[in-house]
């Protein structure tokens, strides 16, 4: 018996061998392969700090960035028939539901929720491409309606995050039929005179192009996102020539009169702000004026020679719901 080979090296191979590292604790970018903690990505909302590439940002952490101090409540959507068609490819229609939910955490494509944006109220709804692809169907359809008379009830604007694939393929011509249905609830807000904003995030494609995502008062896109109806690639395999460089991209749709604004993901709140509040003929927001939170009492009083003051808004203040 060999104690060097059989004891001591494999005692120091177990000393001095590298730990697995969670895979969660990093992330990579899609667009130029850069590894980046997760913490310092979550910090800077998903954008790469190496490309300043946009990354997919889920609506409970758009909707934490968005409001003061990151405090909404969630606006209910009725649910819908599970599974009208009976549909089923590789898998069961409620199988891939399930999937879904399981990964997300999410209980459909869409969320709705109302709070105080820079304190001016609003009401807003935001899409998430991980669900399905963000595949517009009842849910969806729904959502946006129970949105328009949230917002219609309070007179409050409305705010819609769009990102999308198109129609739900599962729900068939169901899942169609929400492009009027979702034209008539942005009616609504019309009628009432309330602002309708719309931004588009990377990819707004399909029928949720062909419907409210197009009929917004002001449209708004982050930087380089994928905006159409139809794909690049179909289009060259359509017309077989080659497109111009950008195109069906933010940039490339604002200088042919499509968008209004292109804003970056870091800006997009302070944007939103003085464009609801113009709309709505609300004077200019104070920089920096948000809700303090909710006062709660001290167990044990302390001596104000011993304190100093602070006059920072704490994010920990209770909430109605408190996104997780």
């Amino acid at each position: 018996m060999n104690w060097i080979s059989n004891y001591v090296r494999p005692r120091i191979n177990s000393i001095f061998s590298r730990r697995e590292t969670p895979e969660n604790l990093w992330s990579k970018c899609s667009e130029c392969g850069t590894m980046l903690f997760h913490r310092e990505l979550s910090d800077n909302l998903n954008v790469c700090t190496n490309c300043d590439h946009h990354m997919a940002l889920s609506p409970r952490d758009r909707f934490t960035a968005l409001f003061d101090n990151g405090i909404f409540t969630e606006i209910s959507v009725p649910e819908p028939v599970a599974d009208p068609l009976k549909f089923r490819d590789q898998k069961k229609y409620p199988d891939r539901m399930k999937a879904a939910r399981a990964k997300t955490a999410e209980a459909e494509a869409m969320l709705v929720a109302e709070g105080e944006m820079g304190r001016t109220p609003i009401v807003a709804a935001a899409q998430d491409f991980s669900f399905m692809g963000g595949s517009m169907g009842m849910f969806v359809g729904n959502a946006i309606i129970a949105a328009a008379e949230r917002a219609v009830a309070l007179k409050r604007p409305l705010i819609l995050f769009s990102a999308a694939g198109g129609a739900r393929m599962q729900e068939g011509i169901l899942s169609l039929m929400q492009m009027p249905r979702t034209t008539v609830a942005v009616q609504m807000l019309k009628e009432a005179n309330l602002p309708y904003v719309v931004v588009l995030t990377h990819p707004t494609t399909g029928g949720v192009t062909a419907s409210y995502a197009m009929l917004g008062d002001v449209h708004i896109a982050e930087p380089n996102a994928l905006i159409c109806f139809a794909g690049p690639r179909v289009i060259e395999q359509t017309i077989r020539e080659k497109l111009p460089e950008g195109f069906q991209r933010a940039e490339y749709l604002l200088d042919h009169g499509m968008l209004d604004r292109v804003t970056h993901r870091a800006q997009m709140r302070e944007e939103l702000i003085t464009i609801t509040r113009m709309l709505m003929g609300h004077p200019p927001a104070v920089v920096g004026d948000l809700p303090a939170p909710d006062e709660t009492p001290a167990a044990t009083p302390v001596a104000a020679a011993d304190t100093a003051p602070d006059d920072t808004p704490s994010p920990d203040a209770d909430t109605p719901t408190a996104p997780d």
